[in-house]
């Protein structure tokens, strides 16, 4: 539930989280995520108005087309993630290779990114967001697509950001979840969510029906188990259905199919962030046939299938599907 009586802005909580722990220098990391909502935000809310709505003509390197925005929020978060001094490489959904930003002992961390997710969502002012994975950097490793390639249960945080009725930056370390919402008259993020648990109670399943021929027997069932007593609540932005779950309850699945058996979503942007938020906030994330946070990844725009949210409708569904 939102509590914003304490006031705490995002600066306070980084600087008292993170400077001088373990996770030095992690505060500059989400200060820039931070600098960079900011201002996709703004972006957002103008879009229509700067003509910022639309495509650029291109596809990306997952072969889709690029929204403006697409590109603008990609070249965003480049800037204020190169910027900051503290990331080694940036890894981004919208971008073929990597960016080096930086090999000296000061660059600690590797940030993969889905810069804005939901771009079917953009021109009709439905929810979108951003992702975030963060891991450390081995100090003394060359900096190249190898060294990025490593599982979610190495991330030492993540971050995801949500551009609808509000703009709200939900953080997770290790055991802790918090969210912050983006005040617009001082452009500071407050803390209006604090320790962030997924529910126990699970009253929404999110997941695309359009697609339930294209599935397998058992992930059929475990589709109807859910739609038996559960409430269908589906966006179409991933991360604005995620949000919906963990604030309030819920199961989010996008399984494989007949016409992509490995899966849609992205494994180091989106499944791998998001699943550690999941864990951190009590709930699971699988692909079905096992746990996201354990895939071994092979290459940096990876496919895979995720079920995420509430732990034990995760459990049954990954039950289910494996007959």
């Amino acid at each position: 539930m939102a509590d914003s009586s304490n006031g705490k802005t995002l600066s306070d909580y980084v600087a008292g989280s993170f400077k001088g722990s373990e996770l030095d220098g992690l505060d500059a990391v989400i200060s820039a995520i931070a600098e960079g909502s900011a201002h996709v935000h703004s972006q957002v809310q103008a879009a229509a108005l700067a003509d910022a709505l639309g495509t650029t003509g291109e596809t990306n390197v997952q072969g889709e087309i690029v929204q403006r925005l697409d590109k603008s929020s990609s070249d965003t978060f480049v800037d204020v993630l190169n910027g900051c001094g503290r990331v080694a490489v940036i890894g981004c959904e919208e971008i073929e290779d990597p960016v080096i930003a930086g090999d000296s002992n000061l660059h600690e961390y590797i940030v993969l990114m889905d810069p804005l997710d939901g771009s079917s969502n953009i021109d009709v002012a439905v929810s979108i967001g951003s992702i975030f994975g963060i891991w450390r950097r081995n100090l003394g490793e060359e900096v190249n697509n190898d060294s990025l390639l490593k599982p979610g249960s190495e991330q030492i945080a993540a971050a995801y950001v949500v551009y609808g009725s509000s703009t709200v930056l939900v953080i997770a370390t290790h055991s802790n979840v918090q969210g912050f919402t983006l005040d617009p008259e001082t452009g500071n993020f407050v803390m209006t969510h604090p320790n962030l648990k997924i529910p126990d109670q699970c009253p929404y399943y999110s997941t695309n029906e359009g697609n339930f021929g294209n599935l397998d027997d058992n992930t059929r069932q475990a589709i109807m188990n859910l739609r038996n007593s559960l409430s269908l609540r589906y966006v179409g932005s991933l991360v604005a259905d995620f949000h919906r779950n963990l604030l309030k309850g819920g199961i989010f699945l996008y399984p494989a199919d007949k016409g992509r058996p490995n899966g849609r979503l992205r494994l180091m942007y989106e499944a791998n962030p998001l699943g550690f938020v999941a864990e951190q906030a009590g709930g699971s994330a699988s692909t079905g046939s096992e746990r996201i946070l354990d895939i071994l990844p092979k290459e940096l725009h990876q496919r895979t299938a995720l079920i995420i949210g509430n732990a034990d409708f995760v459990g049954d569904a990954v039950n289910t599907i494996g007959g």
